[in-house]
């Protein structure tokens, strides 16, 4: 029995803490809200940070002989404290799984009864030492720091079981071959008394069919929680793989137990037979090499209660059509029909733990949460790597006061602190993060754990990085050099790109321009007013539009340019990449590709250009050339397809005012590799017009389609 609906709460206060969970007491003037849902999607409570006070009554009837009760949450942001007809049940912690108790004996006449929530979601006003673990809910650049996702934002539920009720079930796939796949089970099974169960495994395929292994097993159970193992193989499997490499044949998984004959408890889950190994960044997926493309991807809302399962398909679905690979998703774990909807469409998930900057003294909670996400996730196909945290850093910063006296660049004393906190050992990065990684191994061995993502890698081995040249740091352009002076940094680069302000900028004013609200827009929609002065200064453009589109196209170079020179370290030594960030999750001026209403940005259409099976690229020319100067150029043929491009022709024209050249290229290109094919060479002439354009063309033809590429530049007369 769902108990969704119309509850009703208050702010909470001293007094009314004491007295809330009894049932006779009047609830006349408390504010109506709905559950699920975030208390800030009230009228009531759009600004509270609570804690609040929930009530709702429901009508229930006794459970029969040998049957138990259990009341449900899915989802309560952040803590909760809950009680039944004034009896106080226990406390819950962590937002994105479910807390369970049992109320056989609290349902045990018919009747109305009263169900108490208090619901605390503190404000963390010490955001480098935070204790709730809301990851980018609480503290992200990228949502408004004054938001409060607290609330019951997912489901509640009265469940009917038999004596013994699976209480957990966890199910991992740590082999998949042509041959055989193979299924670990571990089941939590909560016994009212001693005795014995009998569980049937039974694995199927979906849409419902054909059974295709099975397996039963006898438990003697004590009363209380016991834990049970067990292996099924599945012979001849249809593997699941990621769009790029096949189809994504799906399974559905049921756990029945019974009691004497009698059935007690049932779970089914959906999940997709398939094996992911990574080493050195670079990523199989059933024995078969995959470099990945993707990007950061942040909640779908803000409110990520009230999105709906059409909102969290369509990011897969527009991830899947820019050519994306893999979403990483951003020091968060979101809602279920998000992960169903990667298994459906073959998109990898790098997950993240919702941990993001510094925490303290919460190393026995993050432990915790990080087997819960194993049991709730781990059955996942799509899921593909666990990160524990995001940037360990104990970092609570005013970015324009960092950038406002030091022309839009990071400070070099503010560079070296950090760059100290990422090599020196730290209770974060050290004590936490070591933690969560063993607890994540321990629980699932079948995927590869990164302990944290964005910290500076030791010389003697690879890291994944965050690589802001032409945002925070550097100039766009110096991106390939410093990959190539300093590789071990261009393993998997997990962050990069730049801001741009959204087509629907309503939100902004624009009719004041240039006097918009800066504060406004930097404290509530994330931008960095600073950093756009010394990259994209607005006080160089006559109009709202003009600006917004130049930030745009400089988004859009950005990310181009380091794709095509990611995608050519292609396995030499770059596993992937991650563009940060995929789309907003609320109005907001970021580094996302689609804005909150999913109107792409001209760097939504770069980044699909760049991540096409097939790119043909060349070494980045000059910002300018010299008349008489020579232009040598490197051309390279990126193939992610499983089949080489045979007899394929590549042709390279060079124009400039009154003049051209044409090169021809032909020959096979192997398949899943980057090839140089060539060179363009030759020097622009002498008296070459001052302010005229080159322009270099690449057009590649073989017998299954065709890539495009053209690069541009200026003839500059310098003294």
């Amino acid at each position: 029995m769902q108990l969704a609906g119309s509850w009703r709460a208050v702010e909470a206060d001293d007094q009314l803490r004491r007295v809330f969970p009894e049932p006779d007491l009047d609830e006349d003037g408390w504010a109506e809200v709905a559950v699920p849902g975030h208390w800030r999607s009230e009228p009531a409570f759009g600004r509270s940070d609570g804690p609040l006070l929930y009530r709702h009554r429901f009508e229930a009837e006794p459970a029969g002989p040998d049957r138990r009760q259990w009341l449900r949450f899915d989802g309560l942001f952040y803590q909760g404290d809950v009680w039944l007809d004034g009896a106080y049940l226990g406390d819950t912690e962590g937002y994105f799984f479910p807390h369970i108790f049992e109320v056989t004996d609290g349902l045990s006449r018919a009747g109305e009864h009263l169900l108490a929530v208090e619901v605390t979601c503190s404000a963390q006003r010490d955001r480098a030492a935070k204790r709730n673990l809301t990851g980018v809910f609480q503290h992200w650049d990228c949502l408004d720091p004054d938001w409060n996702p607290g609330g019951i934002w997912r489901p509640v539920h009265l469940e009917q079981t038999g004596p013994v009720r699976v209480a957990r079930l966890r199910v991992l796939c740590p082999e998949a071959g042509a041959e055989r796949a193979t299924l670990d089970f571990e089941a939590t099974l909560d016994a009212a008394h001693p005795g014995t169960a009998s569980v049937v495994t039974t694995v199927g395929k979906c849409p419902p069919g054909a059974t295709v292994a099975e397996h039963r097993g006898e438990h003697r159970l004590a009363a209380g929680d016991n834990v049970v193992r067990w292996r099924l193989a599945v012979e001849q499997p249809e593997l699941w793989w990621p769009h790029a490499l096949g189809d994504q044949p799906l399974h559905d998984l049921t756990v029945r137990v019974s009691v004497d004959g009698e059935p007690s408890d049932e779970r089914t889950i959906r999940t997709g037979l398939r094996q992911v190994r990574t080493h050195h960044w670079i990523t199989t997926v059933n024995g078969e090499r995959l470099f990945l493309k993707g990007s950061n991807q942040g909640p779908t809302q803000r409110a990520l209660g009230d999105a709906t399962a059409a909102d969290l398909e369509r990011d897969i679905v527009l991830a899947k059509q820019a050519g994306l690979d893999l979403l990483r998703l951003h020091a968060h774990i979101s809602r279920p029909e998000l992960y169903d909807a990667a298994d459906r469409h073959g998109m990898l998930l790098w997950q993240d733990l919702p941990l993001q900057w510094g925490y303290a003294n919460v190393r026995h909670q993050a432990v915790r949460q990080a087997r819960e996400a194993v049991d709730l996730l781990g059955h996942h196909p799509s899921v593909a790597i666990w990160c524990g945290h995001n940037e360990p850093i104990a970092l609570d910063m005013d970015t324009g006061a960092l950038y406002r006296d030091s022309g839009g660049k990071v400070p070099a004393g503010f560079a070296l602190r950090m760059g100290a906190k990422m090599v020196l050992p730290t209770w974060n990065k050290t004590v936490l993060d070591r933690s969560i990684k063993r607890a994540l191994e321990k629980a699932d061995g079948s995927r590869p754990v990164v302990a944290h993502s964005g910290v500076l890698p030791h010389p003697a081995w690879s890291t994944d990085t965050h690589l802001y040249f032409g945002w925070y740091h550097g100039d766009e352009r110096s991106f390939p050099a410093a990959m190539a002076r300093f590789p071990v940094l261009a393993g998997f680069v997990t962050e990069f790109g730049a801001q741009a302000v959204p087509i629907t900028a309503d939100f902004m004013d624009p009719e004041r321009w240039p006097d918009l609200d800066w504060p406004e827009l930097g404290r509530h929609h994330l931008l960095q007013k600073e950093i756009f002065d010394a990259r994209v200064p607005p006080a160089g453009f006559a109009t709202f539009e003009a600006w917004r589109d130049a930030t745009q196209q400089y988004q859009a170079t950005v990310i181009r340019y380091h794709i095509e020179a990611l995608r050519r370290l292609k396995y030499r030594p770059t596993g992937g990449f991650c563009q940060f960030c995929f789309a907003d999750g609320q109005p907001a001026v970021t580094w996302a590709v689609l804005d909150h209403e999913r109107v792409p940005k001209r760097g939504y259409e770069a980044m699909a250009a760049a991540c096409a099976p097939v790119i043909v690229v060349a070494d980045r020319p000059e910002a300018s050339y010299r008349p008489g100067e020579r232009i040598s150029l490197n051309l390279h043929v990126v193939n992610d397809l499983r089949e080489p491009l045979r007899g394929a022709r590549l042709r390279a024209r060079l124009t400039w005012p009154d003049g051209e050249r044409t090169w021809w290229f032909e020959g096979d290109a192997g398949a899943d590799t980057c090839a140089r094919i060539g060179a363009v060479e030759t020097a622009l002439p002498d008296d070459a017009r001052d302010g005229g354009a080159v322009a270099l063309d690449l057009e590649l033809a073989w017998a299954g389609g065709k890539a495009q590429n053209r690069y541009e530049t200026e003839i500059r007369v310098r003294p």
